[in-house]
């Protein structure tokens, strides 16, 4: 097998006495969809900042190509070629919505090419018709989809998301699971999420954490029919 995108070996996150993440080995390939679901507390989150470089791990690798990333910052990881969409939108309230995706586009790209993957990335989120509001005006949902246009416009390899969901209408819901399978056809995706029902609509494979570790992985008809995933996050009741 080709070597992973995206790599964990023993990831280990403790705060004080208690392990957040228990030594978690996971794997993505190129052009891969990965969902990862878990009940409040299971530690996904932490996973995700561990991922993400806004946490240091205290044990373990975190590897991207093949090369270390673990705790070298969210910054220098987006440069290597990650998008990351943390669960608060990361925007720049007093700039139009078009130039908050600008912005990121011409961190990577000059001129006339930031200017086009700008407009390519607004255009492919659905934002065209909002680029000149001032983003600090925005409903929330509309400020996830500005964020996730700021994500998309460098064309990163690897995009993280955070709960891109939270917040949106679902009519911007609808738009997403669409833009998910969209950008997974040019892009490799993890997506933390704990809303079921968006899951259902975007899975392909899902791997579930309880307690810091991972509990099961697998496709998801398999994982929404295990006893176990419903016991510690669906309920006795989704039975």
């Amino acid at each position: 097998m080709n070597e992973p995108l995206l790599q964990t070996r023993g990831l280990t996150m403790r705060f004080g006495g208690v392990v957040a993440v228990d030594r978690v080995d996971f794997a993505l390939q190129e052009a891969e969809l990965r969902c990862v679901i878990g009940p409040n507390g299971a530690g996904k989150s932490t996973f995700f900042k561990c991922l993400t470089g806004q946490l240091r791990p205290s044990a373990g690798d975190v590897l991207f190509r093949g090369a270390p990333i673990a705790g070298i910052g969210s910054h220098a990881i987006a440069r290597l070629g990650v998008g990351i969409k943390t669960q608060v939108p990361n925007v720049f309230d007093g700039l139009s919505a078009r130039d908050n995706v600008w912005t990121a586009a011409a961190r990577v790209a000059p001129g006339r090419i930031a200017e086009q993957r700008t407009d390519q990335a607004m255009e492919r989120v659905g934002i065209t018709a909002i680029a000149g509001r001032t983003v600090g005006q925005l409903a929330h949902g509309q400020r996830q989809l500005v964020e996730l246009a700021m994500v998309i416009a460098p064309e990163p390899d690897l995009i993280l998301l955070d709960e891109p969901a939270a917040g949106m209408t679902d009519e911007e819901v609808d738009r997403l699971v669409g833009l998910i399978g969209e950008l997974n056809r040019r892009h490799a995706l993890v997506v933390v999420e704990h809303d079921m029902q968006f899951i259902r609509r975007i899975a392909r494979t899902v791997t579930v954490f309880h307690q810091g570790a991972v509990l099961v992985e697998g496709d998801v008809a398999h994982i929404m029919s295990d006893e176990r995933v419903r016991d510690v996050y669906l309920g006795k009741q989704a039975a």
